[in-house]
């Protein structure tokens, strides 16, 4: 627990003095917020968490999640941030004004799911933001003889705090690789508190623009978690939909339904070397969004597939590259007893009746089964992380992230 001797020091109801009071509280009120990959909007979930790391309480005990929303982008930033994303578009004056324009829309969320709750600013003692990600490269290169790796989140934090009164902590990613890590993912931190078991081995699955999958082994520690982005999850269908048939995703799959898997793309598709990659490993729009996206409707096109075989093929590469994930994790885990899905992706009944005949015998269920909405998972998760920060203890699984060691995540902005 965070500590200061001098605490009665501090200038009376300083902003130091309010942190270090409520890292002293039992339960805390926080907001988390974070916009995916596919930048369609800012969720905002509000959270009471109660104790931390370092206390032994039941998953029930631990959240209670108050309110969650999903406020959309405006169309123009939207665009504007995708185009940002791409190398070689990202200009550093256009990165600069949307780190503050993503800001406002962070703020923004952060008070209307506040008012949504019935509460007011006052009431709510923390915010963890992750921002929007502009680009991931965890893997080390040379810069100017240096060896570096990085990551870019976006919608600055101290224009959150200041907006909205609330203490806001960020940019959670940069201190797990500071020490050799790839920043993500975070969120098997999370699967860890709520779903481990005793009995089963479970699987947590979590399909946003990108999929990532977390292995809990039965009876297993912190240290014994094993997950990694399997690759893309909703990122290539989204984009196909966009492309073909005007929709923002292929809702509950219904498109991908009237299409025919093509064998060929699939296999072709499935040799991409990312999939290749030993663990730790996470990747994003660097390796599957627009580039990607047109040289897949290039290679169909000359199979003379139709858009609907394209979409199911895209939803077809999802589900078999997180079941071949699965499947060599076994060797070391045994088998999975029971996946447990969150994320847009549970939404698309094509893409789950492939990972259920793929996943079989084991039950397939969602976390919004075990009282943990999935589409509010990953903002929950940041309410999380800002608790474990403000208390002083690690967030990152260094397990997964290959970090050379557990540490505190974060930058606070009083």
């Amino acid at each position: 627990m965070t500590n200061i001797k001098n605490f009665a020091a501090l200038p009376l109801g300083s902003p130091m003095q309010r942190l270090i009071a409520i890292a002293h509280k039992p339960e805390k009120r926080i907001v988390g917020l974070i916009s995916g990959t596919s930048a369609d909007g800012v969720d905002a979930a509000l959270v009471r968490v109660r104790g931390h790391a370092g206390h032994e309480l039941a998953p029930q005990e631990r959240l209670q999640l108050e309110a969650f929303a999903t406020f959309p982008y405006p169309h123009e930033l939207r665009e504007q941030l995708l185009a940002a994303s791409l190398p070689g578009a990202g200009t550093v004056d256009l990165i600069c004004r949307l780190n503050i324009a993503v800001g406002e829309c962070f703020a923004q969320a952060a008070v209307k799911i506040i008012e949504q709750a019935g509460a007011k600013p006052d009431d709510v003692d923390l915010i963890g933001s992750h921002g929007q990600t502009i680009h991931h490269l965890p893997y080390a290169e040379p810069l100017a003889g240096i060896p570096t790796s990085g990551t870019l989140q976006i919608g600055e934090p101290s224009l959150i705090a200041k907006r909205t009164g609330i203490i806001t902590i960020a940019d959670f990613r940069a201190a797990d690789m500071a020490l050799g890590g790839q920043g993500a993912p975070l969120v098997p931190f999370l699967d860890y508190m709520v779903f481990r078991s005793t009995e089963l081995t479970r699987g947590v699955l979590n399909i946003g623009g990108i999929s990532n999958l977390t292995v809990l082994k039965k009876n297993g520690a912190l240290a014994d978690v094993v997950a990694f982005d399997n690759g893309p999850g909703n990122m290539v269908m989204d984009a196909l939909a966009q492309q073909f048939f005007n929709k923002a995703f292929d809702e509950g799959g219904e498109l991908a339904s009237r299409g025919k898997v093509s064998p060929d793309l699939l296999n072709e598709l499935l040799q991409h070397p990312y999939f290749a990659k030993p663990i730790p490993k996470s990747t994003g729009r660097e390796e599957f969004g627009a580039a990607y996206c047109a040289a897949l409707i290039q290679r169909a096109t000359q199979l003379q597939l139709t858009p609907h075989d394209m979409l199911v093929t895209a939803t077809a590469l999802t589900a078999e590259t997180i079941a071949r994930d699965a499947r060599f994790l076994e060797k070391r885990f045994g088998k999975i007893d029971e996946l447990i899905i969150s994320g847009g992706g549970m939404h698309n009944r094509t893409l789950m009746a492939m990972l259920q005949k793929r996943f079989a015998p084991a039950k397939v269920t969602t976390t919004t089964d075990y009282g943990l909405p999935g589409d509010a998972k990953e903002a929950i998760l940041f309410a999380v992380l800002a608790n474990e920060t403000v208390c002083g203890y690690a967030g990152n699984v260094p397990s997964v992230t290959g970090a050379k060691a557990a540490t505190v995540l974060g930058k606070i902005c009083l």
